[in-house]
């Protein structure tokens, strides 16, 4: 995971990866996706961030901003609700994690002081430390 992000740089730049452009007849969800990977990753919004995250796009990278944002905003909101980011950080996959125990940590330690979630938020908060802790 880079300790030092340019965030003047493209997702495609940073990982080496740029991808042709999708189909004519490609979703919204899927040009989306490759719009933003081509964008300064310090241009990046929380929906920007919620969105690439969600779809599992360039996690070695993203997770470590996001982190940053939900250290300032534990409930930064992209487009959808309240702790949207932070919901898609916690959803990655367990073995994302894994490779990323640093940033696990210190994420477990941010949700561990949060309180007035809503229920499901607080569930999504439990699952993760769960998972975290047991691998």
């Amino acid at each position: 995971m880079p300790v030092s992000i340019d965030r003047s740089r493209s997702l495609e730049e940073l990982e080496g990866d740029r991808r042709p452009a999708p189909p004519a007849d490609a979703t919204h969800l899927m040009t989306t996706v490759h719009a933003l990977r081509s964008r300064p990753v310090g241009t990046l919004t929380v929906e920007d961030l919620r969105l690439l995250i969600g779809q599992d796009v360039g996690l070695p990278v993203l997770l470590v901003l996001a982190v940053e944002v939900l250290r300032d905003n534990p409930l930064a909101e992209g487009d959808m609700y309240e702790g949207d980011l932070l919901r898609a950080v916690l959803t990655r996959s367990p073995a994302v994690w894994n490779a990323y125990p640093d940033l696990a940590r210190r994420l477990t330690l941010m949700v561990g002081g949060l309180s007035g979630l809503s229920p499901d938020l607080v569930n999504t908060v439990e699952r993760f430390v769960g998972s975290v802790q047991s691998s």
